[in-house]
């Protein structure tokens, strides 16, 4: 039976002894004795295997006795309780748990008080701020508490708990005597985060003060693979999982470059709340100058954020072959959003938005990132929008800068005679944009819905020898639709007008490859568009042939979606007078027929699985196993299929050929119709039909994928664009392949043969074995090279060893940019499980 005893008012209440002679079977459960519950007091339960006897207001408990009073737990072999005094006397695998900081202290002996929470335990192994994995294993070993040396008086070692908490805090020692509910003095002990029961490190001390926040320690020694290190004089350890404190981070230190020198770096994180943190940091090169960064977090509600961060190099700057090269600058970034609380229920949503960068210089970058994508990226976009979307409806103020290196315009005169391309900076601003746009609307009792694009705001553009003033712009674009469907097939046809006001426009005519002028004066652009989407019924069929089954391991079902739409703009007759800003100003004629169908393979497995990617079907009884619905609870949703393999091919054909006049032979052109279709130019002159398009990918499992995604130009007879993709895991087994090529036309083309700058073919490719957490060694290895050049623009080999809560890696990086970057580099860190890493090489830039 149970007994619910208030340690108070206990002396009022008489309780017959001894007690009844235990039946043959006592043994076998809990026995108690009933005190009635007392107000105001601290309610405690009492029960043991054994007999339990009562002398006063003593209680004596032998054998699995457990107490529990309010949050926390004791158990022992050997209780004696006080219920007048709250005096608790353990003796035999005392183990104490609970409280705010999920408290384990195991103990050959000891004394508590349940009122004060206060009292002394012997030859303890503990945790505070830790919580155990849910499994059963981990359930069942919570009974033993922690061990940081193997097996003991107190019971088995803890090898094999699965913990939750990701800055777990363990301790030992010979004493531990409890001064509060969270405060602790540990004498003659050690410290660790590590997993148990073999610490790779801890901290010894003659004494550590613990409480609710952080252990402190004077004159301790690291100890790491039992082999002592540093002696630290004063240290301190976060035992709040949910806390953060500030302080000084581990340095960073690596080796040599040859551009660059010794790298020495030291940072401080200062928190400024529970939400928000600064990180503050000097990194020096030995060869180069001091270089300065700093990041700000902060976490809101729901989705709100902000983050920013700073870095500059002030260079000395180095010289070559006679030549002084400078690469310092600065590079400040922003991103942040703020939803206003207007209610998910009603559908209107309020948020405000920032990505913005400012970089002073792209060799900067270039030079010292560790990035390889952001060191070739020549583009930065920073935007500031605030929008409010409600049913279906939605406005937007924007303002936005694009800035990026292009290869300076060239005459057909300088690319006969093969003159060297240089980078040109384009800036494009809008100062500022409102939009507004609706989508599909019904409009009255109709069938017919309708929606509308629209905006207006101002434009710059700047490029080397020319510059536009502000330009106004207005854009209209509504249009009305009939959404029509006969058995499967459906049908959508829609007219429209689009109505574009310019305060500003360019000179005509032109002479191609010569810089734009601006003329003063406005401009407008009007047309009439008229479209027709036609989506016939898909077709399907599931084949389940035995041969089949033994393929793929289930049956096969085969999907085939055909699509139509005929386009038609007319009224654009003005193309060549508008500034280019953005994809609303490269609008122009059009005529045309797009013709595509969609294949795809099903696997279509009898039984069906949980779910991962594919369509969710209710549970059956029949579906659900005692594995899916542990203790009665809900299973899982279970799939019925997986898509493995899709296969788009789709091609244009133009009736107007040279789109109204908006094509000009020699040149690239870009329009709203081909940019819409495919990313890569191809109109070089009037044609009437595009390159094929093609997009396969196939999935064979969860742990292979393959992409081909291609253009091919049927009227030259080549692949404009050709890109590969693929990546398999398998066990601790990873790799990945890539392949990028392009041959499109150039800005500007001298007899047929365009530009060489858009002519690349480049291969990525990643091979490895491990995992971050993986025990033991983990190797991977990963490169870049440009297949026309014959160079290898970037190469990586990292290793690493990870003991039981530590790990050492090592990498070498190779980089050949140009003449910018040319550099080998290596890095190393040393991590301590949930303390920290020092070194250069960051969690982010691993390649497992």
């Amino acid at each position: 039976m149970w007994a619910a005893v208030n340690d108070r008012l206990l002396r009022a209440q008489e309780v017959a002894t001894p007690l009844p002679p235990a039946s043959a079977a006592a043994g076998q459960y809990p026995v108690a004795v009933v005190v009635p519950e007392k107000p105001q007091g601290t309610k405690v339960v009492i029960e043991s295997t054994n007999p339990q006897t009562r002398v006063g207001s003593v209680y004596t408990l032998d054998k699995d006795v457990v107490i529990t009073y309010g949050d926390r737990v004791i158990r022992a072999d050997h209780i004696e309780y006080d219920s007048d005094t709250g005096d608790v006397t353990a003796t035999g695998h005392v183990l104490v748990t609970g409280g705010a900081n999920d408290e384990s202290i195991a103990a050959s002996h000891g004394t508590l008080n349940v009122n004060t929470q206060t009292g002394t335990f012997y030859d303890v192994s503990g945790s505070v701020g830790l919580r155990r994995g849910g499994s059963k294993s981990a359930a069942k070993a919570a009974a033993t508490g922690p061990y940081l040396n193997g097996p003991t008086t107190n019971g088995p070692p803890s090898a094999g708990l699965v913990y939750d908490n990701g800055n777990p805090f363990l301790f030992t020692g010979r004493i531990v005597v409890k001064r509060g509910p969270q405060a602790y003095d540990v004498i003659d002990g050690s410290v660790t985060s590590c997993q148990l029961p073999k610490p790779d490190w801890v901290l010894r001390a003659a004494l550590f003060s613990v409480d609710a926040d952080k252990a402190r320690a004077k004159n301790s020694v690291f100890h790491l693979l039992n082999v002592p290190l540093l002696y630290l004089p004063y240290v301190t350890h976060p035992v709040d999982p949910n806390e953060r404190q500030s302080g000084i981070m581990i340095p960073v230190l690596s080796g040599p470059t040859s551009k660059k020198g010794f790298v020495g770096g030291e940072e401080f994180y200062l928190v400024l709340g529970r939400s928000m943190d600064l990180r503050l940091g000097s990194t020096y090169y030995s060869l180069r100058g001091f270089s300065e960064s700093g990041t700000f977090h902060y976490r809101g509600l729901g989705q709100d954020f902000v983050t920013g961060h700073f870095s500059a190099l002030q260079d000395r700057g180095y010289t070559l072959d006679g030549v002084y090269t400078n690469q310092g600058g600065e590079d400040v970034t922003l991103k942040a959003r703020y939803d206003l609380a207007t209610g998910v229920e009603s559908g209107v949503a309020t948020r405000f938005v920032a990505d913005a960068e400012y970089l002073s210089s792209y060799i900067y970058r270039e030079a010292f990132t560790d990035n390889f994508n952001q060191a070739v990226s020549t583009d930065i976009l920073s935007t500031l929008y605030a929008a409010r979307n409600a049913d279906g409806y939605s406005a937007a103020l924007r303002v936005d800068r694009y800035e990026g290196l292009k290869p300076a315009l060239q005459t057909p005169t300088e690319m006969a005679a093969e003159t060297p391309v240089t980078n040109s900076q384009l800036t494009i601003f809008h100062i500022p944009e409102l939009s507004f746009n609706a989508t599909d609307h019904e409009l009255g009792g109709s069938h017919l819905v309708w929606d509308v694009d629209s905006s207006i705001g101002g434009l710059k553009r700047t490029q080397p020898a020319f510059t536009t003033g502000g330009v106004g712009r207005f854009d209209l674009h509504p249009e009305v639709a009939l959404p029509l469907e006969f058995g499967g097939l459906h049908i959508r046809p829609s007219v429209g007008v689009r109505e574009t006001l310019y305060s500003k426009s360019r000179q005509t005519p032109f002479v191609t490859g010569t810089t734009p002028v601006e003329a003063s004066g406005g401009f407008n652009r009007a047309d009439f568009e008229a479209q027709v989407d036609i989506r016939p019924a898909v077709l399907e069929r599931t084949f389940d042939s035995p041969f089949l089954e033994r393929v793929f391991g289930s049956p096969v079902k085969h999907t085939v979606e055909p699509s139509l739409t005929y386009r038609y703009v007319a009224g654009v007759d003005n193309f060549a007078g508008v500034l280019r800003f953005d994809s609303v100003d490269v609008v122009s004629d059009t005529d045309e027929l797009e013709y595509g169908v969609t294949q795809r393979l099903f696997l279509h497995p009898r039984s069906p699985r949980p779910c991962r990617i594919a369509e969710v079907v209710d549970s059956t009884e029949d579906d659900v196993s005692p594995d899916d619905a542990p203790n009665g609870k809900p299973a899982p949703p279970r799939c019925s299929s997986r898509e493995f393999f899709s296969w788009r091919v789709a091609q244009k054909v133009f009736f107007n050929q040279d789109f109204g006049g908006a094509v000009v032979d020699g040149r690239r052109n870009v329009l709203d119709s081909t940019l819409s279709f495919t990313g890569v130019a191809f109109l070089t002159a009037p044609r009437n039909s595009s390159p094929i398009v093609s997009r396969l990918r196939v999935r064979p499992s969860e742990l292979l994928d393959f992409e081909w995604d291609f253009d091919y130009d049927a009227v030259q007879g080549k692949f404009t664009s050709s890109d590969i993709f693929t990546d398999v895991h398998e066990g601790n087994l990873f790799g990945g392949f890539s392949y990028a090529g392009l041959s499109a036309p150039g800005r500007f083309e001298t007899n047929g043969v365009p530009s060489s700058t858009t002519n690349f073919s480049q291969m990525r490719v990643l091979f490895g074995y491990g995992l971050p957490t993986k025990a033991g060694l983990s190797t991977a290895a990963n490169a870049g090279i440009d297949l026309k050049l014959g160079t290898v623009q970037y190469a990586t080999l990292q290793t690493s060893y990870n003991w039981n809560c530590c790990g050492f890696s090592v990498e070498y990086r190779k980089y050949e940019l140009g003449s910018v970057r040319n550099e080998n580099a290596y890095r190393f860190s040393f991590t301590l499980a949930n303390i920290g890493t020092a070194g250069n090489l960051r969690r982010a830039e691993r390649l497992f």
